[in-house]
């Protein structure tokens, strides 16, 4: 096989550097493989080992520091057949630390070729999560304060099936990419060398002494028994086939004529529990029968089960271009989280804005026109006071009819909660 090499751009990095070994190494294991430029993907990030992708007539995706195994995931699930290569320097390994976790935990056929030269080599020389404590480093004292990270027992212990080490300057080391490019699962290969351009300079190092250190670590054999199982993509999409297909989005028809022009806005004021977002989705929906623009911002605390739920309405004959409240025409007010989380709202209402509230609940004085309904004494759910509300309005023939209303529950719902909402709409509106 010939070589994948791109002869137009030749290798940039300083002399001496374990980068360029590393990229004659992978284009030998690449020949061996018998792998066309078009079968590959290499990805990297940002940093020496970042130009990796440039070197190669491959497939090629160079993105932000320390996302490399994102981007090479999605290009693996989306193209199972190509082999999949991800380039990170030790310091990308830190930053992108989370994305190595969850690779390792996905076992996603991706080879991780860590090119640790132990600094940030291109930003001049600070230290990263791969740096000797004893080491000197632009980064002052701070490695002294941290300890090195081996990412070949973080891979281990995360759940990568293959994971191995090897000296950039080995002439092994095509023969440990190619069966680390060859396994069907996630390898990570550490990959050590020396960079002359910061580290050198600062710490008296040899190709000996550090092959020397890598004999004191932790020496992975590749294959981690305990750790193998099923390739990730192989077994999603084994997987994905038996599950039901998802129901076609539901289309809404525009089904009445109205006479409404302009822009309306609606505030729903309630809380957890009252289904507040659901109303306001009905109400827009309502609004599209009559083939009428709406949109929907809701507002609800991170807790959702406790606290206010609001749900900010707009609805216009014409396209919407800013979807805040400016000055609300109706107001359905359920409870005392979600009045108190807007009461300077009723201050701004004039005459001709609409308060519908439950009775016994305090609001803030207002011009607006308060009518009050007595939800609970007509044993309406307090979990249903928002569509209710929304058929008072409809009653009262404001914005919406009520034939748009169950237009919107029947599109909505479906079998008996949509038979329980008609029935709560079709009660309210008799009621009133």
């Amino acid at each position: 096989m010939t070589s994948l090499l791109n002869r137009e751009r030749p290798s940039a990095f300083c002399p001496g550097c374990c980068h360029d070994k590393a990229v004659h190494a992978l284009d030998k294991a690449l020949q061996v493989m018998a792998l066309p430029g078009n079968r590959v993907a290499i990805v990297s990030d940002i940093g020496c080992s970042g130009l990796f992708d440039t070197f190669f007539h491959t497939h090629a995706l160079h993105g932000l520091h320390g996302r490399a195994l994102t981007y090479a995931t999605g290009l693996k699930m989306a193209r199972p057949d190509l082999t999949v290569i991800a380039v990170m320097g030790d310091g990308g390994l830190g930053i992108g630390g989370a994305h190595v976790l969850s690779a390792c935990r996905r076992n996603v056929d991706i080879t991780l070729l860590v090119l640790n030269n132990f600094n940030y080599g291109m930003t001049g020389g600070q230290c990263s999560i791969t740096t000797p404590e004893s080491a000197q480093t632009a980064s002052g004292f701070l490695n002294q304060l941290e300890m090195p990270m081996d990412i070949c027992k973080v891979a281990e212990a995360a759940g990568a099936p293959y994971v191995a080490r090897a000296m950039a300057h080995h002439k092994d080391l095509p023969d440990g990419m190619e069966k680390a490019m060859t396994y069907n699962g996630f390898a990570v290969l550490d990959i050590w060398g020396l960079c002359p351009g910061r580290y050198l300079k600062r710490n008296q190092l040899t190709l000996q002494q550090l092959e020397k250190e890598m004999a004191k670590q932790h020496q992975p054999g590749g294959i981690i028994p305990r750790n193998e199982r099923p390739e990730y993509a192989g077994r999603y999409f084994q997987l994905a086939k038996d599950q039901k297909t998802a129901p076609a989005m539901r289309s809404v028809e525009v089904r009445f004529d109205t006479s409404f022009s302009g822009r309306r806005e609606i505030l729903l004021l309630g809380a957890a529990g009252q289904r507040i977002n659901t109303a306001g989705e009905l109400l827009c929906l309502a609004a599209i029968t009559a083939g009428l623009h709406a949109t929907q911002k809701n507002d609800y605390p991170i807790t959702v089960l406790r606290g206010h739920s609001i749900s900010e309405v707009v609805l216009s004959s014409a396209p919407i271009d800013y979807t805040g409240l400016q000055a609300p025409g109706a107001v359905l007010a359920l409870s005392p989280e979600g009045v108190n989380r807007r009461e300077k709202v009723f201050a701004s209402l004039d005459s001709a804005a609409l308060v519908i509230k439950t009775k016994g609940l305090g609001i803030p004085a207002t011009a607006a026109k308060v009518v009050e309904v007595d939800f609970k004494g007509r044993a309406i759910q307090r979990a249903d006071w928002a569509l209710a509300g929304l058929a008072v309005l409809a009653r009262m023939g404001l914005i919406i009819t009520a034939d748009m209303l169950t237009a919107a529950i029947e599109c909505r719902f479906d079998r008996n909660p949509r038979e329980r909402a008609l029935a709560v709409a079709a009660g309210m509106a008799q009621a009133m």
